[in-house]
């Protein structure tokens, strides 16, 4: 998107679904998470997509998530992963202010959203090396392989115009991750990478165990809505062993009936089987160049033959073959304590020989500073939530 011109005033009103996803489809890549089909998906919200104006044209949108505050007909506006605009502009508050001025006048008393703006990079050899360091802690404690300078401003800017960065400590106020993982899938002047470039680039553990899924006969398919319970029935199995509270079989059936009838390639469930047996399923959904692992699911026996290897890589060439410019494998913590619990998930990702990026993460402007509080303090105390 261009720089805005001196002098002119940009104006925030609620657009249509069409006009929203008409933009969308004009950008490289946005998240799904700002969709018009996400809205859908999040029926437990209210929704409503904005659209920012320059002189009658379109030049911004955003998908705004209402939640009521109990009891009170007020709302929290949150803006995941968005809004889509010129985050490169060097006066934002000319972008927020018609937008928390909207916002304000539909009975929000806060917003909060997540600039897609990335601040900071790892390669996945700097993560080994701090995982194997034992005075090394964080990502933070590591030198990044790279700064990103609109990053930088952005966060600059929000906390001079008084947003304040929300700290993810579980359940809603998590919100969506500021550390996650990406293979890139092109090279750095934009030329696609080829299959093998991309095998080279992943460990010797990862490489090993694709090979020995294909040794074993494990073929990865993907699935339509009649498959849905038997990933379902997968994900309910590893939501049990690894102790996190799963989402019902209703969500997945609304979440790929939304996102593929908003565009068929959007939202893809991969299916590995071996001997008729389902080893890994996942979902993977993507925005323009842009492909991500949404959920996965593994079983406990069989994993010998190593289909989550198999179906990720599966996932991978899909992604490639469709012209995207980078896989996502969404959230990691920052930790790279060897005696964390969390650590093993980022070992897995870093296996793939992809990079660590830090986003701007999530921040919140207070509208109406009571209710604000009183909204805070109710979060804390509920349990449950999640992300996406």
């Amino acid at each position: 998107m261009s720089q805005q011109p001196v002098g002119s005033l940009l104006r925030v009103d609620a657009i249509s679904e069409g006009d929203h996803l008409d933009f969308l489809r004009a950008q490289r890549s946005a998240s799904f998470l700002q969709t018009p089909a996400w809205g859908q998906v999040k029926a437990e919200w209210r929704r409503e997509s904005l659209g920012w104006f320059r002189d009658g044209e379109l030049v911004g949108v955003a998908l705004v998530l209402l939640r009521q505050l109990p009891r009170v007909k007020r709302y929290l506006a949150y803006v995941p992963e968005g809004p889509v605009l010129d985050w490169a502009a060097d006066d934002l508050q000319s972008w927020l202010a018609p937008m928390t001025a909207h916002l304000k006048r539909r009975g929000a008393f806060g917003v909060r959203m997540g600039p897609p703006v990335v601040v900071r990079r790892w390669s996945a050899a700097q993560i080994k090396q701090g995982i194997a360091d034992e005075s090394v802690r964080r990502l933070g404690d590591l030198a990044p392989l790279d700064r990103d300078g609109t990053g930088a401003k952005v966060v600059s800017q929000l906390d001079r115009l008084g947003w304040r960065h929300q700290v993810a400590e579980g359940g809603f106020a998590a919100g969506q991750p500021q550390y996650v993982f990406q293979v890139p899938l092109t090279t750095a002047d934009g030329t696609p990478r080829t299959e093998n470039d991309l095998l080279k680039g992943m460990n010797q553990l990862w490489r090993r165990n694709i090979k020995k899924a294909a040794k074993e006969g494990v073929e990865v398919s993907v699935g339509g809505p009649e498959d849905l319970e038997a990933f379902h029935r997968l994900y309910v199995h590893t939501a049990e062993r690894d102790s996190f509270t799963p989402r019902p079989l209703s969500y997945f059936r609304t979440m790929m009936q939304a996102l593929s009838a908003e565009d068929p390639d959007r939202f893809k469930l991969f299916l590995a089987r071996h001997d008729g047996d389902l080893v890994a399923a996942t979902i993977a959904i993507r925005v323009g160049t842009h492909a991500w692992y949404s959920y996965g699911a593994s079983s406990t026996e069989k994993r010998e033959v190593r289909g989550s290897n198999a179906v990720q890589w599966a996932m991978i060439r899909d992604a490639l073959a469709a012209g995207a410019e980078v896989y996502d494998l969404r959230g990691i913590t920052d930790t790279l304590d060897a005696e964390d619990p969390h650590v093993g998930l980022v070992q897995f990702k870093v296996g793939t020989g992809g990079e660590a990026v830090e986003y701007a993460g999530e921040w919140d402007l207070p509208l109406n500073r009571p209710l604000y509080a009183a909204f805070d303090l109710y979060m804390k105390r509920r349990s449950g939530g999640g992300r996406d």
